[in-house]
């Protein structure tokens, strides 16, 4: 199938102007591919619908279904603790274990968006925005409470296990009951390591 390719590049000033013309350009042609993007050392930001590296990350859809708040490296992560609080309050989960997710997970960028589709703080993908009752999964606090609900299942689920829960968040419920444990991926198994590492320090 032919793919049209849109390779662009634009500053901070001009992206309400791009995406303008995207919006236009995709609507005509259906069968445009997603928006990516990656914002370079300088802010300028390069477009393509081609991504050729993972550091393009999803723009076309996200830019316009959901309001998407302002992050920079230099966000302060103390901005969420009321919403870590209050979640880790209403659940029962620990505040320590949700700031272990949240940093392995999307380092606080609440934009972040994964290659397979997750987004927001604590990742959350498309398909569970409902169990997790999200609108938004870019709104931090949305993503947050609803993270921590999913989060809270999989603790039920597994009786408490907290290494069987934490490798069900990344790898799925399913895998962890195949293998009875953490399943042999080597994503899965990092990701555990680093949670409960985390968890660990923050539990201090």
């Amino acid at each position: 199938m032919h793919r049209t390719q849109i390779v662009g590049k634009i500053t901070g000033w001009m992206a309400g102007g791009f995406l303008v013309v995207v919006l236009v350009f995709c609507c005509a042609h259906p069968s445009v591919a997603e928006v990516y993007f990656y914002r370079d050392k300088d802010g300028v930001m390069h477009f393509t619908n081609t991504p050729s590296s993972q550091k393009y990350r999803p723009y076309f859809k996200e830019a316009y279904k959901y309001r998407v708040p302002a992050f920079s490296a230099d966000t302060d992560p103390a901005q969420y603790r009321r919403f870590i609080d209050e979640a880790a309050r209403r659940h029962g989960i620990s505040k320590a274990l949700l700031k272990a997710i949240i940093k392995v997970e999307s380092d606080y960028n609440p934009r972040a968006v994964s290659r397979k589709g997750a987004k927001g703080l604590m990742q959350i993908m498309p398909e569970n925005f409902d169990v997790c009752d999200i609108e938004n999964p870019f709104d931090p606090r949305q993503n947050i409470m609803g993270g921590t609900r999913f989060l809270k299942k999989l603790l039920e689920h597994f009786g408490g296990d907290l290494t069987k829960a934490v490798a069900a968040y990344n790898a799925g419920a399913g895998a962890v009951e195949r293998c009875n444990g953490i399943p042999p991926f080597e994503e899965t198994r990092n990701y555990v390591s680093k949670v409960l590492r985390l968890y660990r320090h923050y539990n201090r």
